[in-house]
C-alpha cells in the first residue's frame, strides 16, 4: 500500500478519535495491526500528526483564546485563572511522561494492551455515567484548583495506550463535579500543551529519520497526515460538543467495549 495512502488513513483515524473518549492512540495502534503496517515504523508519525488535531481546537476556539489573551493584558482575574488551570492540569502528565517515556514507548506497540484498555475504559464510562449527577461547575476558569489537579492526575492514565486521554479527563472532570460541556472543553484545551510536548519530544528524537525519509516515511507523509487529521478533527469536535450537550457518553462506552472485545478475540486467534 502506498505510503501517502497509509498517511491519509491514519490521519482520518486520528482526526476522528483524538477528542472522542475512544482513544486515538489505541485506534492508530490497532489500525497498524489490522492493515499489516510496521507499528514501530509508524510510531513517531502517529504521535506527530496528533498536532494536526490539536490545531483544530485552536481554530475552533480562537475567540476564546483571543479573549483570554486580551484579558491577561488587562489584568482580568478570570483570564489568568483560565491559563493557570490549563498549565496546572498539564503538569502531572508532563512530569510523569518525562520520567517514564521509555516505558511508555514500549507499550505503544502492544495491541493486546489496547484491546483490554478499550474494554475496561468502556465499563468505567458506563459506571461513571450512572453515578455522576448534574453539577454546578461551569466554565474552565471557574474550576477549583483541587479539581484541576485531580483531572491532571487522572490524565496520566492515558499513558497506557487505549485508555483515551480525552475519556480520562472528561470522566475525571465529571466525577469531580464539572458540568459536561465544561469537562469536554477543558479536555480539549488540556490537549494543547500535552500533545505539543509529546510531539516536540518525538520530533527531537526522530528528526534525523524523518528528514532522511527512512523507511519511506518522511516529512511529506507527515504533512499529509497532519492536514487530514486537522480537517477531520474540525468536523468531529463540532459534532461531538453538540451531541454531548444533549446526550450522554454511553454510545462511546459501548463502542469501546465492542471494539475491544473484537480486537481481543482477533489478536488471540492470529
Amino acid at each position: 500500500m502506498p505510503i501517502l495512502l497509509i498517511a491519509i488513513i491514519l490521519g482520518i483515524v486520528e482526526g476522528v478519535t483524538e477528542f472522542l473518549p475512544v482513544s486515538s492512540t489505541g485506534h492508530l495502534i490497532l489500525a497498524t495491526e489490522l492493515l499489516g503496517f510496521d507499528a514501530d515504523k509508524w510510531a513517531a508519525f502517529n504521535v506527530i500528526i496528533q498536532l494536526g488535531a490539536i490545531l483544530a481546537i485552536v481554530v475552533l476556539y480562537w475567540r476564546t483564546f483571543w479573549a483570554v489573551l486580551e484579558g491577561m493584558f488587562k489584568g482580568q482575574a478570570i483570564s489568568w485563572r483560565f491559563v493557570r488551570n490549563i498549565l496546572i492540569g498539564f503538569l502531572p502528565s508532563a512530569i510523569l511522561g518525562f520520567l517514564l517515556i521509555n516505558k511508555i514507548e514500549l507499550l505503544l506497540g502492544n495491541a493486546m494492551v489496547v484491546a483490554v484498555a478499550f474494554i475496561v475504559g468502556g465499563i468505567a464510562i458506563l459506571v461513571i455515567e450512572r453515578m455522576v449527577k448534574e453539577t454546578p461547575i461551569v466554565g474552565v476558569a471557574e474550576m477549583p484548583l483541587g479539581t484541576v489537579i485531580g483531572v491532571g492526575i487522572v490524565q496520566c492514565l492515558a499513558m497506557i495506550p487505549g485508555v483515551s486521554r480525552s475519556g480520562a479527563t472528561i470522566m475525571g472532570g465529571l466525577s469531580l463535579g464539572v458540568e459536561r460541556r465544561t469537562a469536554a472543553e477543558f479536555s480539549f484545551f488540556l490537549a494543547i500543551p500535552t500533545m505539543v510536548g509529546a510531539t516536540t519530544l518525538e520530533l527531537v528524537k526522530h528528526r534525523d529519520t524523518l528528514m532522511a525519509g527512512a523507511s519511506g516515511i518522511g516529512f511529506s507523509a507527515v504533512a499529509v497526515g497532519f492536514v487530514v487529521s486537522f480537517v477531520v478533527a474540525v468536523v468531529v469536535v463540532k459534532a461531538f460538543v453538540h451531541y454531548i450537550s444533549r446526550h450522554g457518553f454511553g454510545p462511546f462506552a459501548w463502542y469501546r467495549i465492542i471494539v475491544g472485545t473484537v480486537a481481543l478475540a482477533w489478536l488471540a486467534m492470529r
